[in-house]
């Protein structure tokens, strides 16, 4: 059960820091702020490290590395697609590619899990489709640029679950040390080279801080939740993120959902239950 609460907690983290982080892509360059967000969650991962000491592998350090770089570049492209509208769409469209690439990935590299589990993980996935379907309040198709650049997105960030879930529990919080030096190594390599300035207006900052400190936070979550779980499970209640993107979309943008949306998160609801089982 704690690997599930664990998981679902870390859902709501990075959903809140996903809305955060799109709020700030609508003023400022996605570039700029994930670079600045990922720098202001710097104390955060050294209260961390100090708080859950391990001892790490050299493997579990690769690990991290590897899925920071993934991780980074999957928040650039979905801060660009949040920036362009339709939280309650793009966040669950990215999500589908999420949750799909570690439950495949999951069932090659552990024990394969119990009938109800693996149902669950099945209904989150089937949660995310009915959530992403049309744009509740317009009814507009959504463009097909925003639909490649979230399915992209969701795909990296499954990479990422898939890699940060492979670190050795006796690691500590280590290797989301190692995401994160990757993930801002990567982000000023990337804005030097395109000639993003590393500047942000007093109100951006506060949403990129928001973004930083939670996505982080909910990294952490997820790499427990991982260390004491099956993959495939955690990483689709995991991927169930949208759910708190899409409730703020509503309560801040006045962003509306279609019923079936509405049914797709009932569905999420059902998942966390049979997952857990």
């Amino acid at each position: 059960m704690l690997p599930i609460v664990l998981a679902a907690v870390s859902a709501v983290a990075f959903g809140t820091a996903d809305f955060s982080g799109g709020k700030a892509s609508r003023h400022a360059d996605p570039i700029a702020v994930t670079v600045i967000s990922q720098l202001l969650s710097v104390p955060l991962l050294v209260v961390l490290v100090l708080v859950v000491p391990g001892t790490p592998t050299v493997g579990d350090i690769a690990w991290g590395l590897l899925a920071g770089v993934a991780g980074a570049a999957g928040v650039m492209l979905l801060y660009r697609a949040l920036a362009g509208g339709m939280m309650a769409v793009v966040a669950p469209v990215t999500a589908i590619t999420a949750a799909v690439v570690p439950i495949i990935a999951g069932l090659f590299t552990a024990t394969f899990p119990g009938a109800a589990a693996l149902t669950g993980a099945g209904l989150a996935v089937l949660a995310i489709a009915l959530v992403s379907l049309g744009d509740g309040g317009s009814r507009r198709s959504v463009p097909a640029r925003l639909v490649g650049l979230s399915l992209a997105a969701g795909a990296l960030f499954g990479v990422f679950f898939t890699l940060l879930g492979q670190a050795d529990e006796g690691a500590g919080m280590w290797p989301v040390a190692a995401v994160r030096a990757s993930s801002i190594a990567f982000g000023l390599a990337l804005a030097v080279g395109t000639g993003v300035r590393l500047r942000l207006g007093r109100r951006v900052l506060g949403w990129a801080a928001v973004a930083g400190l939670l996505d982080s936070a909910a990294n952490a979550l997820f790499l427990a939740a991982a260390a004491r779980g099956h993959l495939s499970i955690v990483a689709a209640i995991t991927a169930l993120y949208p759910a708190s993107t899409v409730l703020l979309a509503l309560a801040v943008d006045r962003e509306r959902l279609r019923p079936i949306q509405v049914a797709g998160l009932g569905f999420a609801a059902g998942a966390l239950v049979l997952a857990s089982i």
